[in-house]
């Protein structure tokens, strides 16, 4: 029977060993052999070879007393952290690397265990402008290896709460000293891993609610004038989200990733990964519920024939079955895309503006169509379920729960819309 630990059993344990992770992972991949190419298909299966270890080798249960972040460590060694990049200034030298890598990579994790991918998740949105600015000083690049090792989660502060998904009238201020360092003051809230991390890259403004004047820190936790607080978000227990009160927290001249004038460019470099990020842990969610309910429904009877047979049942799933592998098309072509731009262009930033922009709306188009179609078929697929779907013999209900978040974390889905208005009204300008 599956290691997996619940209260009590609401399951058999005929589908209970059928639910196992080994079996969703062989059901995923076999749906992407037509999408993937041979070498990406062997890198997917050696994250789940990694997982499938890790799991049994650790007697991990996704109960609800398991601290994901003690995981951290291991992955960050095997190098599952964050594959974006290469990482030569750390001589890791990560192959596959690229978004294409990293979204293989959230595939086989997610499905190992969604939160621990929220976690991890985070501390990559830290590792990207460390890893653009960190012009080989070695306060910094001590820090990215940090990251990327798992050797302590990282967190990104921007949201605060009186501006919510408004990332460029900000309230937090930095304000320069005489020895170059800067003192900032102000709230942060919302940030993933806050309460967990060592390193924060925080945003904070010269002048209040003047964007023009934003500028780019790195911040070790450690430090007086951090303060955090846990904010509990009951849907993702084991994830710790903090609300950051900085007082008088002096940054160090080494740690200033884009000075006054800067941070707001560095600010929006990270938004397109960031919600291309998001769109992939959406779609992860996507393919963890739709298997479990694909699974079950193939082998639980209900008035003596399997639930799938019904067209109630069978007609949904195929739905959702379809437009969960076309999203993943649509992601597959977008990392292609974007990955091919940065190896033309040697990096991320040197990406052409007018490319930019038009990512910009690219991502947020597959992140407000994800997070929209991740609500639906989690929702769907635990209902397929009935009450197996519902309690906590499974994964289902983090995938229920997380969908749900999905739309509000890294702009919400009204802002998305917003960002897509807008370049449509560049677009007709242009005619």
């Amino acid at each position: 029977m599956s290691n997996r630990k619940f209260e009590v059993q609401a399951i058999s344990d005929e589908i209970l060993e059928k639910l196992s992770l080994k079996n969703r992972y062989s059901f995923i991949y076999t749906n992407l052999m037509g999408i993937l190419s041979a070498e990406e298909l062997a890198f997917f299966k050696e994250v789940q070879k990694f997982c499938l270890n890790y799991e049994k080798k650790h007697n991990i249960t996704h109960g609800p007393n398991e601290d994901i972040y003690e995981w951290i460590p291991d992955f960050g060694k095997a190098g599952y952290i964050c594959r974006v990049h290469k990482f030569e200034e750390l001589d890791l030298n990560y192959e596959p690397h690229g978004l294409m890598a990293e979204f293989l990579k959230t595939l086989a994790i997610d499905n190992f265990d969604p939160q621990f991918t929220m976690g991890a998740g985070a501390t990559i949105l830290a590792v990207n402008p460390i890893q653009a600015h960190h012009e080989k000083i070695p306060e910094r690049l001590d820090a990215l290896k940090d990251l990327v090792l798992g050797q302590a989660p990282g967190c990104i502060c921007i949201t605060e709460p009186e501006r919510g998904s408004d990332a460029v009238h900000m309230l937090t201020t930095c304000d320069e000293q005489d020895d170059g360092s800067f003192l900032l003051n102000g709230t942060k809230i919302f940030n993933t891993n806050a309460p967990k991390a060592k390193w924060a890259v925080v945003y904070a403004t010269a002048e209040k609610n003047n964007g023009n004047t934003m500028a780019q820190f790195l911040v070790n936790t450690s430090w007086d004038g951090w303060n955090c607080e846990r904010v509990n978000i009951p849907w993702v227990p084991k994830v710790y989200l903090g609300k950051e009160t900085f007082v008088n927290l002096r940054v160090p001249k080494e740690y200033i990733l884009g000075p006054v004038g800067k941070g707001r460019e560095h600010l929006f470099e990270g938004l397109v990964p960031e919600r291309i990020g998001i769109a992939i842990k959406s779609l992860c969610e996507c393919w963890g519920a739709i298997t479990h309910a694909i699974i079950y429904s193939n082998m639980r009877k209900q008035f003596d024939q399997e639930v799938l047979k019904f067209q109630g049942v069978g007609f949904l799933l195929t739905d959702f079955w379809a437009k969960t592998t076309n999203l993943t098309r649509a992601i597959v072509q977008f990392s292609k895309f974007y990955d091919n731009l940065v190896e033309k262009f040697g990096s991320d930033t040197n990406i052409p503006r007018n490319l930019r922009q038009g990512m910009v709306a690219n991502a947020s188009q597959l992140k407000y169509q994800a997070t929209g179609l991740s609500e639906k078929v989690c929702y769907e697929a635990g209902n397929l379920m009935g009450g197996a779907g519902l309690c906590d013999n499974t994964l289902m209900h983090d995938y229920i729960n997380m969908s749900r978040i999905g739309e509000i974390v890294g702009g919400s889905r009204q802002i998305q819309q917003y960002i897509m208005s807008m370049s449509l009204r560049q677009l007709f300008k242009i005619l």
